[in-house]
This record gives C-alpha cells, structure tokens and sequence, in this order.
C-alpha cells in the first residue's frame, strides 16, 4: 500500500479550504464601497460589469482564474468597443483586489491582466461658428425653458463642468462671478468662474426662475428638479435643428472649454483644478487632443523660428 504524502496537493487543499460564494463576495465588497463613500453611480457600475462578465463566462467571480478572464476579452472583442472591454476589465480589477487583500481568495486572476491597447481618437469639440449658430437656434424659441437652456449651455462652455455637477448647482452655490461645486465625482468640492455674458445671463435667469420649491439651480418646467437625461435630449434636439454635424453634448462643451483654454495659453495645471481632474496625467492627455492648433503654435513659436541658418 502507498504511503502518503505529507502535504496536500493543491487540489486537495482546495477541497478543505472555505470557499465563499459570489453572494458574499459582493456581500463584502459593496459594504466596503459604501464605507468608502463611493457613489451611487460607481456603485451600480460595479454591478452591471459583474452582471456582464458573468453572462460571458456563466461561471462564480471567485471560481476564475486567469483564463477566464482572457476567455473574456476575447469573446467580448467580437461584441463591444475596446473602450468598453476596458470598463469592465477595471471594474473587475477593482473586485479581485479587494478580495485579495482581504484574503478571499486565494489567487487574484486579474494581476497579469492589462487593459487592451486602444488608439487614442481625436475628440471633437465645437467651434465660434456652431457656438453662435447653437445659441441663434435656442434664442428663436423665446421660452423660459429655452433661456433656461442658453444658461445652461453659457455655463457649460464656461466652466467645463460635468453633468452631474451642473445638475447638482444649488441657487446658494452662485456667487456673483464664481459657482461652487459641490456633487463632484472625487468628493472634493471647487470653485469655478463665469464670465460677464454668463454671469450676466445666469443673474436674469435667476430673476425668471423665481422661488420655487426646489433649491436647485435649474429646473424644469412644472419647477421640478432637473434630471440629467432631459437635458441631454435637448441638447440633440439643438444640434439637429443648427445643423451641426458633430455630437452635441454637455461633454463636448467640456472638451471644448478644454480646448479654448488650452490655446489661449492656460496651463495643465489650472485646467486641472478648473476641470475638478485629480491627476494631472488625465489633463495633459487633452494638449494632444487638437493637432492643427498646436501646428499653427509650433509655427509660430517653434525653436528654429527666426534662425538665419
């Protein structure tokens, strides 16, 4: 008769180890989250990229392994955009660290795992023409909901803020020519400037608003908080009717805040605290965003420029 080993085989240590079930792994996880104060927002794209993934690969998270994930990327190449592969791959990234480091489980099948290369596209933003030709559009409506609109596009263009940020502006927040922010995505709150067209309009818009229930800044038409997706679907609906062939939206507005900035001379490091961006890296990526103006910089100003040789 064999005699045995004295270590058990991996195998078998599996069998007497605990395993714990997806339920309790997202029971730990969401609890840690929700002590950390994420949003709510991060937190039901936690869920909908583990729903995702498991619909991919019918198989428990904590049952995976390395292959898994890989058998992942490459079914889901044939059905989304890199850019989405990448979504989930850091939601789960963000899942199996946790676990880890909270000895979970035993491998993280994510640490070999990069995210796929996607080439960096040029984002469009808009220029003095469409601006001008977006605002006449808005203007030939004369409505409150349509002033209202002017506003909100003036305070986009002006401070580059998120929706969701804009939608959170209480009427308190306005402060002559500065607006603080408080719904940030980081949780750090910052101050942002208006111009004198936008503080000027934002002032008559206020006037027209009223007291209302509501303290937020913009509302609808019953004078109802304003949701996100309202204001979305009228930013399209301007676009279409100026004509303008390029995506309207209020992260467009942002691009293009970003944009101005930048070739007018404003550095990374003040667009960053403008933009409400925790690492400069991500501000930086916008210097290469438009080509031709720093073309026509280079032009002008590059080293050679003036040299008699």
């Amino acid at each position: 008769m064999m005699r045995r080993r004295k270590e058990l085989t991996e195998d078998e240590l599996r069998i007497i180890k605990k395993k714990i079930s997806d339920e309790e792994a997202y029971e730990a996880f969401f609890k840690d989250c929700y002590l950390r104060n994420l949003r709510p927002a991060t937190i039901e794209y936690y869920k909908n990229e583990f729903h995702g993934a498991k619909k991919i690969i019918n198989k428990q998270l904590v049952e995976w392994v390395q292959k898994d994930v890989e058998s992942l990327i490459l079914q889901s190449k044939e059905l989304m955009k890199v850019t989405t592969i990448n979504t989930r791959l850091r939601a789960l990234r963000a899942f199996y660290n946790f676990l880890c480091k909270s000895k979970l489980i035993d491998k993280n099948p994510m640490k070999n795992i990069k995210l796929l290369r996607d080439r960096q596209k040029t984002i469009e933003t808009l220029d003095n023409k469409e601006i001008e030709k977006l605002i006449r559009t808005i203007r030939k409506e004369k409505t409150f909901i349509s002033f209202r609109d002017e506003v909100i596009i003036l305070v986009f263009l002006d401070t580059g803020v998120r929706l969701s940020e804009l939608v959170g502006i209480e009427v308190n927040d306005v402060r002559g020519n500065i607006i603080i922010i408080r719904r940030t995505k980081n949780l750090f709150e910052r101050t942002v400037y208006l111009s004198e067209t936008t503080q000027e309009q934002l002032s008559r818009y206020i006037k027209i608003r009223g007291d209302v229930e509501t303290t937020k800044l913009f509302i609808s038409q019953d004078n109802k908080e304003l949701n996100r997706h309202s204001i979305q679907t009228r930013l399209t609906k301007y676009g279409k009717e100026a004509m303008i062939n390029k995506r309207v939206s209020p992260h467009t507005f942002r691009h293009t805040m970003a944009k101005r900035m930048i070739v007018s001379g404003v550095d990374a490091f003040s667009l960053m605290h403008l933009l409400g961006h925790t690492d400069i890296t991500v501000t930086k990526r916008y210097v290469n965003l438009w080509g031709p103006d720093l073309e026509q910089k280079h032009k002008l100003h590059g080293a050679l420029k003036g040299l008699k040789i």
